[in-house]
């Protein structure tokens, strides 16, 4: 037999290859299907662990603006005015509360970097916190990086200090076993200071994100879980949406004083970065993230799958009345 022509042998290599990287993936795709499975099973005894959502909402009040943009000013300034228009901190926090801010610190990042949310933000709204009579005030993420040095570098370790709010870092003796009641995502581990809060107080960062385009306030919840939380990624629409849907906050914040434009969620250089001096406070979720990605990446709903899958379970509105929102300009 005459032995092939290089040319084919290439082509039926390169068809092997081809095969082979096709194979490995659809393995790896069962692979992480079948975990995700396993991780959702019930675990044992039952009676140890809760189950319901969190909901941490107040009542809607609708002579008040559910949602405040305000730019112009420092974080500081523009939380005050926005809470403020918004009916003021006493409304969202009551004497005796324990409220927990959850900012993203996920990464060992400085601020001005833009990957982690703005410290002098999140201290001015722990002081707020305090200021309305809290009783305890805490500030805690299950980041990527160590948590120590995350805390450290982003400067939200001393903004608690000043602010005299509490850092909790994501110790493995401080997860319980919990029941998401999600379409994806059931049993999974969630830090308990989100499972003992009053009021909790979502705090992201405005950024992009290489898999989901951005990352703003229901991507956030990611914070609250341990575990494998990389294998979500296979269904990362529907898993943001089941967090958002068992967390309801008090308030979203989010924090586009600096805005990370590309090369998310990690960041590093300051030439991604854009210096907006802009924040969003809103009470619906969903209305603040479809506002953000609209205002800097001119993503519209459709190209941002987990927005319309939280409309459909009730847990926001895209846009809202032209009389429920407000822009203000230090």
């Amino acid at each position: 037999m005459c032995p092939d022509p290089p040319s084919n042998r290439l082509a039926r290599r390169e068809v092997l290859v081809r095969l082979f990287y096709a194979s490995a993936a659809s393995a790896a795709s069962v692979a992480a299907g079948l975990w995700l499975d396993a991780r959702n099973r019930r675990p044992s005894p039952p009676e140890a662990f809760p189950a319901a959502a969190r909901d941490h909402r107040v009542p809607d009040q609708p002579e008040l603006p559910a949602m405040v943009v305000a730019t112009g000013g420092t974080p500081a300034e523009l939380l005050q005015v926005a809470v403020r228009s918004m009916g003021g901190i006493q409304r969202f926090v009551r004497p005796g509360d324990i409220v927990v801010i959850k900012p993203n610190a996920a990464w060992e990042r400085r601020p001005e970097q833009a990957a982690t949310t703005n410290p002098d933000l999140v201290a001015a709204l722990a002081r707020l916190c305090r200021e309305a009579g809290a009783k305890r005030v805490l500030i805690t993420d299950v980041t990527c990086h160590e948590p120590r040095r995350a805390f450290t570098r982003s400067g939200l370790l001393a903004a608690a200090q000043r602010s005299g709010a509490e850092i909790v870092f994501p110790e493995s003796r401080r997860f319980r076993e919990v029941n998401l009641r999600g379409q994806v995502l059931r049993w999974w581990p969630v830090l308990e200071p989100f499972l003992e809060a009053d009021k909790v107080i979502n705090v992201p960062v405005a950024k992009h994100h290489s898999l989901t385009r951005v990352t703003l306030g229901m991507k956030n919840w990611y914070g609250i879980i341990g575990g494998q939380r990389h294998r979500l990624h296979q269904r990362i629409h529907e898993s943001i949406v089941d967090l958002a849907a068992f967390m309801k906050p008090t308030l979203t914040i989010i924090d586009a004083w600096r805005v990370l434009l590309r090369n998310g969620p990690t960041g590093g250089s300051l030439s991604d970065v854009l210096e907006a001096r802009t924040l969003v406070v809103s009470t619906d979720p969903v209305a603040a993230d479809a506002y953000v990605a609209r205002r800097f990446w001119n993503l519209l709903p459709e190209q941002l799958p987990y927005l319309g899958l939280a409309v459909a379970r009730r847990l926001g509105r895209i846009e809202l009345e032209p009389g429920r929102w407000q822009r203000l300009e230090l």
